[in-house]
């Protein structure tokens, strides 16, 4: 493929940040620190690339990516299973930082990627302390799980981390609701989604952090995000099974629990639910397809604005 356009592929890790430019042998390795950031992030500004690509990390990319929509380089984040996939298909199986770098760039290159809106420093702080609370209650399970099997001259320091466990999940709980308070914008979406049967402070914070798209995008687009949309997989008179996948776990993971609860309360929910079920639809392809109605319905609410009831969403439901 050949192109004028420059597209730059950077390896994440803890310690470096290793650069590939599409087309190009040159590579380079920056420290993974203010200096190394600050250095690359230059160093990018004169190359005027049309696009930086990298992996999703975990947050190890987080300060790059800030620092980037800051410079004004356009940036973009991808699933590292769409490069892994994508470096299979062109026959790269080797594996080294360097080597993944230069993949995506490639891929960079050839997909057709949309450079990412930096969030503001609130959305960025919601994010940070709600991962935390996904980390400390990880925690929490896993002391729960070892006190019912642990030895006696244990037990009581597992205790002991479970109640200051339990102390910082508060903490963290009156954080995230101080932070959605103060802001008036998110004040008035956490009012709308809250107002839906189903929607608790943990979705409803999880999708202000986690899907900022939420109202924006049409409802094929939000299920697509979210990874509730299900994918076709046929080929020639094979019509294979439709399924799920990719996505953003965390926001998932949060709105099953939520559909979960709107299973049993949320009236038009609930009666989809049930109307499935007597279909012959196992009940977990069931729970799915609530799912995608669930956020259908509350990125309708937020693109009008207008809090639930169900005479207002049999009005504005279907065309959302």
């Amino acid at each position: 493929m050949q192109t004028s356009k420059v597209y730059t592929g950077i390896d994440v890790s803890k310690a470096a940040l290793d650069v590939a430019v599409y087309g190009k042998v040159e590579r380079h390795s920056f420290t993974n620190d203010e200096q190394g950031i600050s250095q690359l992030v230059s160093w990018l500004k004169g190359l005027n690339p049309e696009m930086v690509v990298m992996e999703a990390t975990g947050g190890l990319e987080t300060p790059l990516v800030a620092a980037l929509g800051v410079a004004g380089v356009p940036v973009a984040v991808v699933n590292p299973r769409q490069v892994r996939d994508f470096a299979k298909s062109i026959g790269r199986l080797a594996k080294t930082d360097a080597l993944d770098a230069e993949v995506i760039a490639h891929f960079g290159a050839v997909a057709d990627l949309k450079p990412r809106p930096l969030p503001d420093a609130m959305t960025r702080e919601l994010a940070a302390v709600l991962a935390r609370r996904r980390q400390v209650l990880e925690m929490l399970t896993a002391e729960r799980n070892r006190l019912g099997t642990a030895l006696s001259h244990v037990t009581e320091r597992i205790r002991v981390h479970i109640l200051w466990l339990e102390e910082e999940l508060d903490k963290l709980n009156n954080d995230l609701s101080h932070i959605i308070r103060e802001s008036p914008a998110w004040r008035e979406k956490d009012d709308l989604l809250r107002s839906v049967p189903g929607v608790g402070p943990v979705l409803s914070t999880t999708l202000l952090a986690d899907l900022p798209e939420l109202g924006t995008l049409n409802r094929r687009q939000i299920a697509a995000l979210v990874g509730v949309a299900p994918f076709n997989r046929d080929s020639g008179m094979l019509r294979g099974r439709r399924t799920v996948w990719g996505g953003r776990a965390d926001v998932r993971g949060a709105l099953y629990m939520g559909t979960l609860v709107a299973t049993r309360y949320n009236p038009v929910i609930r009666r989809f639910y049930q109307h499935l079920c007597a279909s012959g639809k196992m009940k977990k392809v069931a729970l799915v397809a609530c799912m995608r109605k669930f956020i259908t319905i509350l990125n309708a609410i937020l693109r009008h604005h207008t809090p639930w009831s169900e005479p207002v969403f049999q009005l504005i439901g279907p065309c959302s």
